[in-house]
């Protein structure tokens, strides 16, 4: 078991990461149960809050000790303005965050039932993302990691190129997106943590073994891993060339919304930071368990002393199966 001491934040410095994709305006409404048809539902709580997977992923990073640097797009609009402060307020940097003329903000309306899940409905202008600055070494130079999500592919592969030339760590969420583009950004990566959604669409299977086997195979430059939520996360260790799994810590689920954005970004500062593998995985799911005890999205994300504390007593053992 490793000790809580393993996870504590590194001397010096805090460890930069920049994260890259989608910023949104959310409108969260919880309610007791998802619609299963038409009609009228009313809610008993709502809160709305700027966050989206890039987003929330820097909002974990900044509550577990990393500096993070968020680039994306708004509209040049009230909502795009609401959101910039929203997360600079949350700690982020949103210098990098690009203001379109004539386009209108990334909006969502998502409903959480008391079993936590939810109901997301989305809206991307079209011409949001249409805007790619070029992405050099030296744009990149300052970070120790960059994360990127789907939402806009190219500046993301952009990015990820960037951070590979640079000798930088290249991580890619891996959650579902339009036709090729997981296909268009993997190869770039050196790290992938793919959703199980997104994981078995690519492999084309369900078996979450023969899943992380047949995208070693795919993306084989890459760290390749699988969450899949309260059966928690499988992964491929390049070192023993096992696949290797660990359970989800066990909490009360009240809003998995924003979960899987939280491993990431805890993922990408445990990597910028140095910690090994197994650790780092350990950090990541119980960083997003913690999460989902909240109500509110991503500012359930915890901070690092609870995120130690509650490793100090998770003892889950890692369970190594054959290889590819």
């Amino acid at each position: 078991m490793t000790t809580s001491s393993a996870f504590e934040q590194p001397p010096g410095q805090a460890r930069r990461v920049l994260c890259v994709g989608a910023a949104v305006m959310d409108t969260l409404f919880r309610v007791r149960s998802l619609p299963t048809g038409q009609g009228k539902i009313l809610p008993y709580d709502m809160l709305q809050i700027a966050e989206g997977m890039a987003s929330s992923a820097a909002f974990a990073v900044t509550r577990l000790g990393g500096h993070a640097s968020l680039w994306s797009a708004v509209g040049n609009d009230a909502t795009g303005e609401r959101i910039i402060a929203d997360l600079s307020n949350s700690g982020i940097d949103t210098s990098g965050v690009l203001r379109v003329k004539a386009t209108r903000s990334a909006v969502s309306t998502i409903l959480v039932d008391d079993q936590g899940e939810r109901l997301i409905v989305p809206f991307y202008d079209a011409g949001l993302h249409e805007t790619v600055k070029p992405v050099t070494q030296q744009d990149v130079s300052a970070f120790d990691a960059v994360l990127v999500d789907v939402r806009w592919p190219k500046l993301a592969l952009r990015t990820l190129s960037a951070a590979r030339e640079a000798g930088k760590s290249a991580i890619l969420d891996g959650d579902v997106a339009g036709d090729g583009v997981i296909e268009m950004l993997a190869p770039a990566a050196s790290h992938i943590v793919f959703s199980q959604p997104a994981a078995e669409r690519l492999a084309g299977a369900a078996e979450l073994v023969k899943v992380v086997g047949l995208l070693k195979r795919k993306f084989e430059q890459a760290f390749i891993s699988v969450t899949a939520g309260e059966n928690g996360s499988f992964w491929f260790d390049d070192r023993t060339g096992e696949i290797a799994h660990l359970a989800a810590p066990k909490v009360r689920v009240v809003d998995t919304l924003a979960a899987g954005d939280i491993f990431h970004g805890a993922f990408a500062l445990a990597v910028a930071e140095g910690l090994p593998i197994e650790e780092t995985m350990r950090f990541s799911s119980m960083a997003a368990a913690l999460k989902c005890q909240v109500f509110g999205g991503r500012t359930g994300a915890p901070g690092r002393a609870e995120v130690c504390n509650r490793l100090q007593d998770w003892d889950a053992p890692v369970t190594r199966m054959g290889g590819r």
